[in-house]
C-alpha cells in the first residue's frame, strides 16, 4: 500500500499575503492520483464505497485505518480512466479534497487549511474560484472548503474510533491476494488487512449487541461484502484470480461527505 500523501507535491498554509490572488479551478481532473493504488476510506463513506470498491484495513497494530483498493501494481490507479477520469460512480472524500488539506500542530488539535501549489488548476488568471474576497477575507469558496476539511478530520476521528474496537477485539488478520494477468504476469498485493469472520462470530453476544448499537458492526458487514469488488477491480486489469474464498475476505488470505468536489 503506497503512501497516501505523495499526491501532495507543494502543500503551503493558505493565506491572504500569498494567495490573496489566486483560484482554483477544479474540475474533473483526476490526473493527480494515477499512481496512487489506495486511498484512506472514512467510516461514513462505508455504505456508497462498498458498492464499487474492495474496503480493507491499512496500517500495524498501533495505527490501523480503512482504505479501498484502487489497484494491483504500486503506482497504478485502475479506477483513473484516460489519465484524467475518476471511473466509478462515488469518489472517496480522500481524492475529492485534493488540492486542500490540514496540517496539524504539535498538539494535535490545531490545524492549519494548506493547498498544494503544484496543482494545475490554481491560477492567478481568475479561472474557477478566488480564494479571498477583495477584502481579504476568505470567499465564500474557502470557507465551504474548510467546512468540508473539518467534517473530513471529524470523520477521521470517529473511524479511529472505530479501528481501534477492531483492535480491541483481535478483530483483523493479515492477508494477501495472488493475481495471474492474461498475459501470464503474477503479482502480489500484500500489507493489508480484513476482518476476520471466524473471531467476529466467537465475540459474546455483550460485544456484538454494543457494536451494533453503535453501527460499528454494520460497518464491518460493509467491509466483508465489498470484498466482492475486487474481482471487478481485477477485471479492470484484465486478470484473472482465484475463486473466491468464503473466509474473511472472499479473495485469498492479508490487503464525509458530499459528492462534491471542493
Amino acid at each position: 500500500m503506497s503512501t497516501q500523501q505523495l499526491i501532495y507535491e507543494s502543500a503551503v498554509p493558505v493565506s491572504h499575503a500569498r494567495h490573496g490572488t489566486w483560484s482554483v479551478e477544479v474540475g474533473g481532473d483526476y490526473g493527480f492520483a494515477t499512481a496512487v493504488n489506495s486511498m484512506p476510506l472514512m467510516a461514513v463513506e462505508f455504505p456508497p464505497a462498498s458498492a464499487e470498491y474492495a474496503i480493507v484495513f491499512a496500517g500495524n497494530q498501533d495505527a490501523v485505518m480503512p482504505a479501498v483498493i484502487l489497484g494491483v501494481r504500486a503506482a497504478e490507479n485502475l479506477f483513473v480512466t484516460d489519465g484524467t477520469h475518476w471511473g466509478a460512480r462515488y469518489v472517496p472524500a480522500f481524492a475529492r479534497r485534493y488540492p486542500f488539506i490540514f496540517a496539524s500542530a504539535a498538539d494535535g488539535q490545531t490545524f492549519t487549511l494548506c493547498i498544494d501549489e503544484a496543482f494545475p488548476g490554481f491560477n492567478q488568471t481568475g479561472k474557477g474560484a478566488a480564494l479571498f474576497e477583495a477584502d481579504g477575507k476568505p470567499s465564500a469558496y474557502t470557507q465551504n472548503v474548510l467546512r468540508f476539511l473539518q467534517e473530513y478530520q471529524a470523520q477521521f476521528q470517529r473511524t479511529q474510533q472505530f479501528c481501534r474496537k477492531l483492535r480491541e477485539h483481535d478483530l483483523l488478520e493479515p492477508m494477501q491476494a495472488q493475481i495471474t494477468t492474461a498475459g501470464g504476469e503474477k503479482l502480489s498485493l500484500s500489507g493489508f488487512m480484513t476482518v476476520s469472520r471466524d473471531r467476529l462470530k466467537a465475540l459474546s453476544a455483550d460485544v456484538l449487541a454494543e457494536m451494533a448499537r453503535t453501527d460499528e458492526l454494520e460497518l464491518v458487514y460493509l467491509h466483508l461484502a465489498s470484498m466482492r469488488n475486487f474481482q471487478s477491480m481485477v477485471d479492470r486489469l484484465g486478470a484473472t484470480a482465484p475463486p473466491a474464498k468464503e473466509t474473511g475476505a472472499e479473495v485469498a488470505a492479508e490487503a464525509p461527505a458530499t459528492e462534491t468536489r471542493h
